[in-house]
């Protein structure tokens, strides 16, 4: 009865809250943080500007390590800077459709970086395998199409997960998020339980990380 009288329906905004239990050093850790933070954008930056002006780079190989830089880049950004917020200056509100924003972006790059490195172990199993056709094979039209369907697929599979967080899960126990940032099962733990939803992101994470494990491996081999 006490959970039923303190529900909320659909909270505008969350409460993000950084580490549980460390709170009071989260200014410290947000240092290295931020240090790791400045040397992802800087030394991702220099290689896309290196690949970019050097055309013997303009490989197969090299073109998707740039996709893995740039990919890079945008996963820190979505993350690091609301969480040097939270342990800097104790900003830890955010709008609820900002936490479902953050939750697509954070997943879908998670997905792109693991369909790249797929791409790449497939790069890899042509160079070897079949090394005189690697490069009518692996052209530049081929590349932009990989870029382009692998961004669409990961963007596409997540997003059915956050629209029924945003759809089904009416009533919340609490605004406040054990997290840094927010994530889907971070939210679904404050919300009562949608079985439907749960079984959605665990086909996500299998179809996108569980088969893109396995493809790697069986490539390699």
């Amino acid at each position: 009865m006490f959970k039923l009288n303190s529900t909320v329906f659909v909270p505008s905004s969350l409460t993000l809250i950084g580490i549980p239990g460390l709170e009071s050093v989260q200014f410290w850790i947000g240092i290295p943080f931020c240090t790791v933070y400045i040397f992802v954008l800087i030394g991702n930056s220099l290689f896309l500007v290196i690949i970019k002006s050097e055309r013997s780079l303009h490989g197969p190989m090299y073109l998707f390590l740039a996709m893995l830089g740039a990919t890079d880049i945008a996963l820190s950004t979505c993350i690091l800077p609301k969480m040097l917020d939270i342990f800097w200056f104790h900003l830890g509100e955010i709008y609820f459709e900002v936490c479902l924003l953050q939750m697509w972006f954070i997943h879908t790059f998670h997905c792109t970086e693991s369909d790249i490195l797929l791409a790449m172990a497939l790069d890899h199993y042509v160079v070897i395998c079949d090394p005189l056709r690697h490069a009518t094979i692996f052209t530049h039209q081929l590349l932009t199409q990989i870029g382009v369907g692998v961004t669409l697929r990961a963007a596409l599979l997540v997003a059915p997960c956050i629209i029924l967080i945003k759809c089904r899960l009416k009533f919340y126990w609490t605004t406040v998020v054990s997290h840094s940032s927010c994530e889907p099962m971070a939210a679904m733990k404050l919300a009562a339980d949608d079985v439907r939803i749960k079984i959605y992101g665990l086909f996500v994470a299998f179809s996108v990380l569980g088969f893109d494990i396995i493809s790697i491996t069986l490539s390699y081999i």
